[in-house]
């Protein structure tokens, strides 16, 4: 079950990267990058969906793709610091990180 929280959390970065680049993207390669970004980010969250539960595994994918695009927005992209976003971002990440936890425990009652 460990690998496919890690192809999950893989799948959120590459949608930070397609988030960000829909933004940004400014020339062909860029686009051209965005588009590998989509693809990789969609197929990584299907195989994660395989072992984990879909609504789980989508949570979690659409909770790393907000934070992280947040999160980057902020420190690469000067978006302004606004304390209620982070504390609003603190509270996804609390839903994420509990999604987590609870579906490990689900699984390991499955198993016995």
């Amino acid at each position: 079950m460990n690998k496919s929280w890690n192809i999950l959390f893989l799948a959120g970065l590459f949608e930070i990267g397609w988030v960000v680049g829909l933004k940004h993207a400014n020339s062909v390669t860029a686009w051209i990058l965005t588009v590998i970004a989509i693809y990789l980010s969609m197929h990584l969250l299907v195989l994660s969906s395989k072992k984990l539960p879909v609504g789980t595994a989508y949570a979690v994918f659409a909770g790393i793709g907000a934070t992280g695009t947040v999160i980057l927005e902020i420190v690469v992209f000067d978006e302004p610091f606004r304390l209620l976003k982070i504390l609003l971002i603190l509270l996804l990440l609390s839903g994420v990180i509990g999604l987590k936890l609870v579906t490990d425990e689900q699984a390991g009652e499955r198993d016995s």
